[in-house]
């Protein structure tokens, strides 16, 4: 079995950002600027990088 993982990488500051929205930038693993964090691809983890898009660079792996 393999689990197809996401590359996702904070691309944008969460300073002055929704609560809800710093909640999934921590809730994917994120804590600084240009860090870069595999998550396996679950409904989940996608639906806070739905909701958080405009601050990540996204990649298949």
């Amino acid at each position: 079995m393999s689990d197809k993982k996401l590359k996702v990488t904070l691309i944008r500051s969460k300073n002055g950002r929704l609560a809800s929205h710093k909640a999934c930038v921590a809730g994917l693993g994120l804590r600084k600027m240009h860090q870069t964090v595999e998550v396996i691809d679950t409904p989940e983890n996608r639906g806070m990088v739905n909701k958080i898009n405009y601050m990540l660079n996204v990649e298949e792996i």
